[in-house]
């Protein structure tokens, strides 16, 4: 019988991972009954941590991690998969939005010969603001990625052992978990699901870390900002020069002079001014960005863990734990 890994990034969940818990166990149950839960506690400063704690020392399918800091969402996937052992591995968000109900239906799918799978989901409860932000950016991202990455994908997959240790021998720092088995290229497919409401608390992402997350996607998986600003620079060169031998052949052949005013040379100063600093911004960004590689810190620290030192035991039901006020 293979066995099944369940990894979950964790961010100020605390209110939801009981029901998190509850939910998993009668979706996978039918499955299999080897099978483990790792959540990956990515700072956040709540109870998320003792939640864990309580679950792992109660249920020894339960494994838990805790960053010493956030370190951000999708290095929390990395260090879920570095740490789980299932033959599948199903990645999923921890608010519930991510239905575990619909985890039998992806196993099912990649029982047909597929090593990755993917949840497209459908009748999504955002807003239309954001769906409409969300759009914009994965078309940019296939633009400048050079990428067919489906926007109706999160992070809600499973993929086979095989996909997982070739993602684990992935060294760059910047990681897109999407993008990522995009580019392994692994046989693929996706089925629909709806998406569901998030159970409890508020989405860990506000729009600042939305714009920055997004930003560092698309220079951790493209050159191509780089490309353009050649190709800009080519264009504005090519422009500059064609009106210089317009002014030349004027003044040469039809002896018409004129003298150009302030405004409009002050305006020429500053738009070159502006895209020679843009272009050089992006330079300097992707320096940072190899600065920061040859660094070779780890993509993680972890500061604490729990269920990694004893084997799991086949409870025949989950554990329930009371949830305390805190948690409501």
């Amino acid at each position: 019988m293979a066995k099944l890994s369940i990894v979950a990034p964790v961010f100020r969940e605390a209110a939801v991972l009981l029901e998190l818990y509850a939910r998993i166990w009668a979706a996978v149950l039918p499955i299999t009954e080897d099978f483990e839960i790792v959540l990956v506690s990515d700072g956040g400063n709540d109870d998320s941590w003792r939640v864990i704690s309580e679950l792992g020392a109660a249920d020894r399918r339960v494994k838990g991690i805790k960053f010493t800091r956030n370190f951000g969402q999708h290095l929390a996937i990395s260090a879920g998969l570095d740490a789980c052992d299932g033959d599948w591995v199903v990645v999923m968000d921890s608010d519930l939005q991510d239905r575990p109900e619909v985890i039998p239906d992806l196993y099912a799918k990649a029982q047909q010969g597929y090593e990755v799978v993917f949840v497209s989901r459908i009748d999504r409860p955002e807003s239309w603001i954001y769906q409409f932000a969300a759009r914009l950016f994965y078309r940019a991202f296939r633009m400048l990625a050079n990428t067919s990455y489906d926007p109706a994908h999160g992070n809600f997959s499973i993929i086979s052992r095989r996909v997982v240790e070739r993602y684990r021998s992935m060294g760059e720092t910047l990681r897109f978990y999407g993008g990522i088995l995009d580019w392994l290229g692994f046989e693929r497919a996706s089925i629909e699901a709806a998406h569901g409401e998030r159970f409890a608390g508020q989405p860990g992402y506000n729009l600042r870390k939305r714009v920055g997350l997004a930003v560092q996607i698309i220079l951790a998986h493209s050159d191509r900002p780089l490309h353009l600003s050649v190709l800009f620079g080519l264009i504005i060169s090519l422009w500059s020069g064609a009106t210089g031998c317009y002014m030349i052949i004027r003044s040469v052949f039809f002896e018409q002079y004129s003298v150009e005013g302030w405004t409009s040379l002050m305006v020429s100063v500053f738009f070159m001014g502006g895209i020679i600093l843009l272009v050089l911004g992006i330079i300097g960004i992707y320096i940072g960005k190899i600065f920061n590689e040859i660094k070779g810190r780890p993509l993680y620290v972890v500061g604490d863990s729990v269920g990694f030192d004893r084997p799991a035991e086949r409870s025949p039901r989950p554990i329930i734990l009371r949830q305390s006020a805190g948690n409501r």
